[in-house]
């Protein structure tokens, strides 16, 4: 059977505003800067002497586990999950929980800022028609992507709430996404609702749900609404880094 894929990644590229913090700085050498590089392994080697006098290419990278397209684990979240176990990191996530069949929920009419809710979800569900099932990843499509490459992207989209995340964790699911810069509502908005309140647990409340039920979510989704409602597979495995909380990915949805 034919399938057609679907990347919902984005490049990791120097100069681009999509995170808070430092970006990717890449450095790139071409096959005319690196035929000093071979030489040094092969004594007496003359530049022209190799294939039309040129070396190889390569790129040098300094960057966060968080830049780009990643998979959060539940340690980047907090210490422990499952109310007391120790946090598993990257190289720790059970791989299964990578490759399952996919659900998009659009919350594009949602304004930057605002705070999903369990009622939210539910209603969603309910629009397109679909009962969750276990360890199906959940890919919330928010109004985020379309700044995407410029200033307005950090702050853009809404963010799933304590209560709109536990809702999908006690119905099984265990690795989530979105296309915003963070599972929750951007820090702009949080820090508005913070020193209204002095309420310190609207901070990163979506990603604190970890703490009670232990789960991934991956950050800086790209093309989601070229994608259905249902139907389509998910394939999103993480670089193996050790001890680390999150792992760069190659998210693709597959459809037939």
């Amino acid at each position: 059977m034919a399938h057609r894929l679907i990347d919902l990644s984005v490049a990791l590229e120097n100069d681009v505003p999509a995170d808070l913090g430092p970006g990717p700085r890449i450095a790139y050498f071409d096959h005319d800067q690196t035929v000093g590089q071979i030489a040094q392994f092969f004594p007496g080697l003359r530049p022209e002497e190799l294939p039309d006098g040129k070396g190889w290419a390569v790129e040098q990278v300094q960057l966060s586990t968080h830049n780009g397209t990643h998979l959060d684990a539940p340690w980047h979240y907090h210490p422990t999950m499952n109310h007391g176990e120790r946090s598993w990191t990257i190289d720790e996530v059970p791989l299964d929980w990578c490759f399952q069949p996919g659900v998009k929920l659009d919350f594009r009419r949602f304004p930057d800022g605002y705070v999903v809710t369990a009622a939210d979800v539910a209603a969603e569900l309910v629009r397109i028609g679909h009962a969750l099932r276990p360890l199906e990843i959940v890919l919330v499509n928010t109004a985020a992507a379309a700044h995407y490459g410029t200033a307005e992207y950090v702050p853009s989209g809404c963010g799933m709430g304590y209560e709109a995340t536990m809702y999908l964790l006690e119905r099984g699911i265990r690795l989530t996404g979105t296309d915003a810069w963070s599972w929750d509502a951007p820090f702009v908005h949080t820090a508005k609702r913070y020193v209204a309140t002095r309420d310190a647990s609207v901070i990163w409340e979506g990603h604190k749900a970890g703490r009670h039920i232990g789960y991934c979510h991956l950050e800086k989704l790209h093309n989601l609404e070229q994608l259905p409602p249902d139907g389509f597979t998910v394939s999103c495995f993480p670089v193996k880094l050790k001890a680390a909380s999150a792992g760069w990915t190659r998210a693709v949805a597959i459809l037939p």
